[in-house]
């Protein structure tokens, strides 16, 4: 029975119709995404349904199983690739992207060593002098290729840890944290809750950390910084995740520097602002800090999932990061578990060689750009239509209240519900509001002014009761 199975198996492999089924079904959900609902029907959601069940006893056919998840999938799925997805800050994904990583999935790469692939080993160490040149930041850079910057965060913070612990004579890689001095951490009290988690995980305290008030547009308040010392972990923003706001780099990095502190960025999505000289104002002094992280897959558009790491001192980053074994055969070339929590994950570089490569310098300036001005349209065309937006647009970040806090969040919900677009709701200082984060490509003013007539219908259903 069960060479029967292995056989029909390694017929699959190679039988063209599977994989064009899959095509079929794959071009179908792209050439119609600007056409659903960006949320699931109700009926799509019902439809799910047909996914509980009991492990088969048996194999399923594998027509059966593409036909499942194209019948019943493809409707439950968000549009997020499409233009009228505005939640999270999820990005779209350049098509040269998306068919690499067709590509790259066939191949089922494992990034660990150059042993185990050459190939992801080679557009690893290309990625990284594209990424570094790109931001501007100091030659040797290393970079590593994560999941997301909730990894990239964790092992910045890491290398910090064990580097400001190190100059006191402590080797928290091989001794832990026992008697070690405790590190300060100083951050903004609007940090992502990502570099809370990442400073709980990694025995720094999350709920001891000194925190410093952001201003109205959430930037740290750099004259409230207390005087930094070289036992110091400073974490500042490249774009704050409700408002954008930028903190103040050029001044805040160059005093951390002089009292040696270690300074990490959290750039998820504002980091890449750097591509553009329209946004120095904002990113001016970027390259004087430690560490940054970033998410490839929101502002750049590469496809999920491709966060970065990146680290100014390359040692400090693959010594609180090595592992040792036997079996591991380093090489001379990049091996790339040496620069993440993972041994075994799959070769996303792939996706983001290609994006890169598809967009080149100028496209990459060109598409942060466009973003910020459809973000700064989009904000003009809701102020015109009676919405609040307070304060200004930093870069695609957009808050929006409408009346009182229970209004905002009702109408939050009928926009939700429209199918037209959809946006994330969160709080800040306390109050509700509906947050907006322009990131796809794909995104025109058709789209936005869909939106906005849709967050116009929003708000009369909900006086309409």
């Amino acid at each position: 029975m069960h060479n029967k199975l292995w056989n029909q198996l390694r017929a699959q492999a190679t039988d063209d119709a599977i994989y064009e089924q899959a095509k079929e079904y794959a071009l179908d959900y792209i050439k119609s995404v600007d056409d659903r609902g960006v949320w699931p029907s109700d009926q799509a959601i019902e439809g799910l349904a047909n996914f509980s069940e009991d492990l088969p006893e048996t194999g399923t056919d594998t027509y059966e199983i593409l036909k499942l998840l194209h019948e019943y999938g493809s409707p439950a799925a968000t549009a997020q690739t499409g233009g009228r997805y505005f939640g999270f800050v999820n990005g779209g994904a350049i098509p040269a992207a998306l068919a690499a990583k067709w590509i790259a999935d066939v191949w089922d790469q494992n990034a660990a060593l150059n042993a185990m692939s050459p190939i992801a080993s080679a557009l690893e160490d290309v990625c990284e002098k594209w990424v570094v040149d790109l931001l501007g930041l100091p030659p040797g850079t290393a970079a590593g290729f994560v999941g997301g910057s909730s990894a990239a965060a964790l092992c910045g913070i890491v290398a910090a840890r064990n580097h400001l612990l190190r100059k006191k004579g402590c080797n928290a890689a091989k001794d832990g944290l026992f008697g070690a001095p405790p590190i300060r951490v100083v951050l903004s009290e609007e940090a992502h809750s990502t570099v809370f988690k990442a400073l709980s995980i990694l025995g720094l305290g999350s709920g001891r950390v000194k925190l410093i008030a952001a201003d109205s547009q959430g930037r740290i308040k750099s004259e409230q910084i207390p005087p930094l010392d070289d036992n110091t972990l400073l974490i500042l923003q490249a774009g704050n995740v409700n408002t954008g706001g930028f903190d103040d780099f050029g001044a805040i990095c160059q005093k951390a520097r002089e009292a040696g502190a270690w300074v990490h960025i959290d750039g998820a999505f504002g980091l890449w602002a750097k591509a553009s000289e329209k946004f120095d104002h904002l990113t001016k002094s970027i390259e004087l800090a430690d560490s940054w992280s970033c998410d490839a897959h929101k502002t750049l558009n590469a496809p999920y999932d491709c966060g970065i790491i990146l680290c100014k001192d390359r040692s400090a980053l693959t010594d609180a990061l090595q592992m040792e074994g036997s079996y591991i055969i380093y090489s001379e070339k990049r091996d790339g578990m040496l620069y993440t929590m993972e041994m075994s994950r799959r070769a996303r570089c792939v996706e983001l060689w290609a994006t890169l490569k598809s967009l080149g310098r100028s496209g990459a300036a060109g598409l942060v750009e466009s973003l910020h001005q459809k973000a700064v349209y989009f904000a003009k065309r809701l102020r015109e239509n009676g919405f609040s937006i307070p304060g200004d647009v930093f870069f695609n970040q957009i808050n929006v209240y409408v009346g009182d806090d229970d209004e905002t969040q009702r109408v939050l919900r009928n926009i939700q519900r429209s199918g037209v677009c959809w946006c994330s709701g969160a709080k800040r200082q306390g109050k509700p509001f509906i947050r907006i984060s322009v990131c796809s490509y794909r995104t025109t003013c058709d789209d936005i002014e869909r939106s906005v007539k849709a967050f116009t219908k929003a708000r009369d259903e909900m006086t309409a009761g």
